[in-house]
């Protein structure tokens, strides 16, 4: 297992509490919880490049019962993706803070309550090999502690649970794609070679790396005019090279697109502006 931290909000939380901890108490039962109406990042894939931490929200239901208090300061929930399963995780990462939670509904056994969050990932922490890109498990927890301190003594007694597969979150690798349009200006009629390169976040060593083989799209938007047209479709090189060919008719902007795969996010290229005579 690359990491066996839950996120900051589990283990920062714990470690928080360590020397503020109450009296000590018998180590309370792990509760009947229930998380439920899962969204993570707004059903989005959670793009991640090689430097930028990034925050996803997270939002869902939380039913727990009634006697089951949780406060945030001795007791925690929250929700995680992981890879792998529960008995062999992968991978792992969990929010930056605690949830914010407000209640719902209540009944005589249990209280529903809506729920907030942030998962946040560091590329450089929490992100190790190209498996990390894809589709994670989505899993919530249960977290506490109690102990006692003194001026001569401390004690502490922590327990967790966290309850697996409970939906589905995707991660993808940044791609970045750049266009170069020459000779400029141009006369009408010419040729016009169109260059770029296209890329993607490489975790293992945090850097951009030619994306090879992948199909793009080289897209024209006439000068004045508002929307690219598809001109022809084009493969990656070696390094992710693009270079293909046109004649030139009218001045504009051109462009390559990337739709990305299913462990790339997609990427559009900033539009490079020939003037033709």
């Amino acid at each position: 297992m690359r990491k066996l931290a839950i996120g900051a909000a589990l283990s920062g939380a714990l470690a928080l509490a360590g020397v503020a901890a109450p009296a000590a108490s018998a180590a309370p039962s792990t509760p009947d919880l229930k998380f439920t109406d899962i969204k993570v990042n707004n059903g989005k894939a959670i793009v991640v490049g090689t430097t930028k931490t990034v925050s996803a929200p997270v939002t869902y239901t939380l039913t727990r019962p009634v006697d089951t208090d949780v406060d945030g300061d001795s007791t925690f929930t929250g929700v995680v993706l992981y890879r792998g399963t529960l008995k062999k995780l992968a991978n792992i990462v969990g929010p930056d803070d605690l949830p914010t939670c407000t209640t719902t509904a209540t009944t005589d056994t249990t209280v529903t309550a809506s729920c907030s969050e942030k998962i946040v990932i560091s590329p450089r922490g929490d992100l190790f090999e190209a498996a990390d890109a894809g589709t994670w498990k989505v899993g919530g927890f249960y977290s506490y502690m109690d102990g006692t301190v003194s001026d001569d003594f401390v004690s502490s007694n922590t327990g967790s649970a966290i309850w697996g597969n409970l939906g589905t979150a995707t991660v993808r690798r940044e791609a970045r794609l750049t266009a170069d349009a020459s000779p400029e200006p141009v006369a009408k009629g010419k040729t016009i070679t169109v260059r770029g390169k296209l890329t993607r976040a490489d975790w293992d060593a945090s850097a951009f790396k030619g994306y090879q083989g992948q199909k793009a799209v080289l897209q024209f938007r006439p000068e004045g005019g508002r929307t690219y047209t598809n001109v022809k479709g084009i493969t990656s090189g070696t390094g992710g090279t693009l270079s293909t060919t046109v004649k030139a008719s009218k001045s504009g902007y051109y462009r390559f697109v990337f739709a990305g795969t299913a462990t790339t996010a997609a990427a559009t290229a900033t539009g490079d502006f020939i003037k033709v005579k």
